[in-house]
C-alpha cells in the first residue's frame, strides 16, 4: 500500500492567530508551533484561547516533537498547556526558545521541559522525518521557514515571512534554498496568507527606520515610541537612532524589559553605551534628551501607553510637546482601543503618529507579490494556504490560481479540515478533532457555551438574586429580599423593588397548596415571575438567581 502523509491543522486556519500544524505519518507526528488567541469582545473574561490538543494526545507515543518557526505568542503561547500532558521536545532557534523558557517559567516547567536549540540550515531526523530549517525575515528575529522530508516528498512551511531583501540583521530570507528545493521537488508548500489582501512587495525594516529618523530629527521635545516588545529590529533602530541624537532610552513595560534583556543577552540586540538609563534617571534630563520605549501599541486597558492616555500611569505624565509614535499595525479588532488611546494623548496635547497619518511602521508579513515570488520560487505540486481568516485562504487560493497552480492542486482547508498526500495523488480529509479551548485563570477548557452566555447576559442585563425562607410545606417565612448588580440601583428603586417581591408572593400563593414541597419547582416559580415582571416594565432580561432556605 502507497504511504501517506496527513497535514492536519489545529488553529491558524480560519483565524488570526492559535498556529498549529500537525504533519502525520503512520503512526509517527510532530507539529509545527503551538499558538494562541487573544480573546474578543465574544468571549468576555477569557484569558486566551488554545488549541484542543486530543487529537496528538490521543497519539502521545507517535508525538515526536514541536518545531517553532518563530518566537511570537500565536506561535508559542500555548506550548505550556500542551507540554503538562505531552513532555516532548522542542525545537527553535535560540532567540525562540529563550522567549519560550520565560513562558514556561510562569507555569513552572521550565526545569522539566526539553528545548533544542537549531539554526538555520540543520538538518533534524525526527522520526520518520528529516526537518530542515530556512531562514525567513518577519516581525521578529531568529524566524525560520520549514523543509520537511517525509515518506511521500517534502513539504515546505514557510511560518510567518517577509521577503526583506536588507533586514537590519543582514541575515536576508535563505531564498537559494527555496530555490533549490523548489528544483529538487516540492509536494505541498504551507505558505502564510496574513498580507494577502495587499498588493505589491511589503517594504524593509531599513525603510520604517529611516522614517523614525526624520521624526527623531524634527522632534523638539520628548519622544514616546509604542511598539510590539518582540520586535527586536524596531528596537534596535529606536535605541540606535536615540544614541545618535543624543537622546536616552528608558523602557516601560514588563514584556518590553524582558524581552530586549533576552535580546541583547543573546547578541541580537546591540545596545549603546549608556543609551538604556532607568526611568528616575531619565526624567532628570531635558525634554528633548528623553525616549520612553513602551509596550501598549493595540491600547490594551492595563497597557503603558493606556495608562499616559488617561494619566494613571504611576511614573510618566503625557505633556503638550510630546511626540508619541506608535509603531505596529493595528490588529483586526483593536481599532476601537487604540482610537480611544490617540483621541485621549491629543487632548493632553501630544503629537501623535500612528499607521492612519504617518509612515512609522512596515508588516512582518508577504503581500502579493512576495507570495507569488515564493510560490514562483518552491513550485509546489499541491498548496495549502495557512495562517488568516477564512477570507485570507480564500484570496491567497486564488493568488496560486494565478501564477498557475490549478484549483485541483489547491486545497483550500480550515481548522480541524485535513489533507492526506501520497507520491502521486492528494485529497482532503476531515472531522479532527479542532475546536478552541477556552482559558480564564487556571481553568483550562471548563469555560464553556453556556458560561459566556451568562456572562454577556450579565454584562448586558445585569443580575436579579431572590432570596426567602419557606418551611417543608412551602409557606414562605421570610422574604423575598431582592438584591440587584447591574439591573437597578436598590437604593433608589426600593418602590419597585417592592412590587416585584408581591409578584412573587402572588405566583408562590398560586401553588397548589397540596403539593409536595420541591425545591426546584420554587426557584422556577421564583425565576418566571421576576422575569415576567421585568419583561413587562422593561423589555430586559437579567439573570435571575432564586435563593431558597427550607426551615
Amino acid at each position: 500500500m502507497e504511504p501517506v502523509v496527513r497535514l492536519i491543522p489545529l488553529g491558524g486556519l480560519g483565524e488570526i492567530g492559535l498556529n498549529m500544524m500537525l504533519v502525520e505519518s503512520g503512526d509517527d507526528l510532530i507539529a509545527i508551533d503551538c499558538g494562541l488567541m487573544f480573546p474578543d469582545d465574544e468571549l468576555p473574561g477569557i484569558d486566551h484561547v488554545i488549541p484542543d490538543f486530543s487529537y496528538a494526545l490521543a497519539r502521545l507515543e507517535g508525538f515526536r516533537a514541536v518545531v517553532l518557526t518563530h518566537g511570537h505568542e500565536d506561535h508559542i503561547g500555548a506550548l505550556p498547556y500542551l507540554l503538562r500532558a505531552a513532555r516532548v521536545p522542542v525545537y527553535g532557534t535560540p532567540l525562540t526558545l529563550a522567549l519560550v523558557a520565560e513562558r514556561l517559567r510562569e507555569h513552572g516547567l521550565a526545569e522539566t521541559a526539553d528545548l533544542r536549540p537549531i539554526r538555520p540550515r540543520d538538518r533534524l531526523e525526527i522520526g520518520p522525518f528529516t526537518v530542515e530549517a530556512i531562514r525567513v525575515t518577519h516581525s521578529i528575529a531568529d524566524g525560520i521557514g520549514l523543509a520537511i522530508d517525509t515518506p511521500v516528498g517534502t513539504i515546505v512551511h514557510t511560518g510567518d515571512f517577509k521577503l526583506d531583501p536588507s533586514p537590519l540583521d543582514g541575515e536576508p530570507p535563505d531564498y537559494r534554498r527555496f530555490a533549490e528545493l523548489g528544483e529538487q521537488g516540492v509536494l505541498v508548500l504551507c505558505s502564510d496568507s496574513t498580507n494577502v489582501d495587499r498588493p505589491g512587495h511589503t517594504r524593509s525594516e531599513v525603510d520604517v527606520g529611516q522614517a523614525l529618523g526624520t521624526r527623531f530629527d524634527g522632534a523638539r521635545g520628548r519622544i514616546i515610541i509604542a511598539t510590539f516588545a518582540s520586535h527586536i529590529h524596531r528596537i534596535q533602530q529606536v535605541l540606535t537612532l536615540a544614541a545618535g541624537a543624543g537622546r536616552r532610552v528608558a523602557l516601560l513595560g514588563m514584556s518590553m524589559q524582558r524581552n530586549v534583556a533576552i535580546a541583547a543577552d543573546l547578541g541580537y540586540l546591540r545596545v549603546p553605551a549608556g543609551v538604556l538609563v532607568p526611568l528616575e534617571e531619565l526624567g532628570e534630563l531635558p525634554a528633548h534628551r528623553q525616549v520612553i520605549l513602551s509596550t501598549g501599541s493595540q491600547g490594551e486597558p492595563n497597557s503603558a501607553l493606556a495608562l499616559m492616555a488617561v494619566e494613571e500611569h504611576k511614573y510618566v505624565r503625557v505633556e503638550r510637546g510630546d511626540l508619541v509614535i506608535i509603531s505596529a499595525r493595528v490588529i483586526p479588532g483593536h481599532e476601537r482601543t487604540i482610537g480611544r488611546v490617540v483621541n485621549a494623548l491629543y487632548r493632553l496635547g501630544a503629537e501623535v503618529l500612528y499607521e492612519d497619518n504617518a509612515f512609522v511602521h512596515v508588516s512582518g508579513h508577504a503581500s502579493q507579490e512576495d507570495l507569488k515570488v515564493m510560490l514562483n520560487l518552491t513550485r509546489p505540486r499541491y498548496f495549502i494556504p495557512v495562517h488568516g481568516e477564512y477570507r485570507h485562504l480564500l484570496s491567497h487560493a486564488r493568488l496560486a490560481e494565478s501564477v498557475g497552480i490549478g484549483p485541483d492542486r489547491v486545497f483550500l482547508i480550515e481548522d480541524g479540515m485535513g489533507v492526506e498526500v501520497s507520491k502521486s495523488t492528494a485529497h482532503q480529509v476531515g472531522g479532527f478533532p479542532a475546536g478552541r479551548v477556552l482559558v480564564n485563570g487556571k481553568s483550562v477548557g471548563e469555560i464553556g457555551a453556556v458560561v459566556l452566555r451568562d456572562r454577556q447576559l450579565l454584562a448586558e442585563d445585569g443580575l436579579v438574586a431572590v432570596s426567602l425562607a419557606v418551611d417543608r410545606a412551602g409557606t414562605v417565612l421570610a422574604g423575598p429580599e431582592i438584591a440587584s448588580r447591574g439591573f437597578v440601583y436598590v437604593k433608589e428603586n426600593e418602590p419597585l423593588l417592592e412590587e416585584m417581591k408581591k409578584a412573587v408572593l402572588a405566583a408562590l400563593a398560586e401553588r397548589d397548596g397540596d403539593a409536595p414541597f420541591d425545591r426546584d419547582l420554587v426557584s422556577a416559580t421564583v425565576r418566571t415571575a421576576v422575569r415576567q415582571f421585568v419583561n413587562q416594565r422593561f423589555r430586559r432580561k437579567p439573570v435571575v438567581l432564586p435563593i431558597i432556605l427550607e426551615v
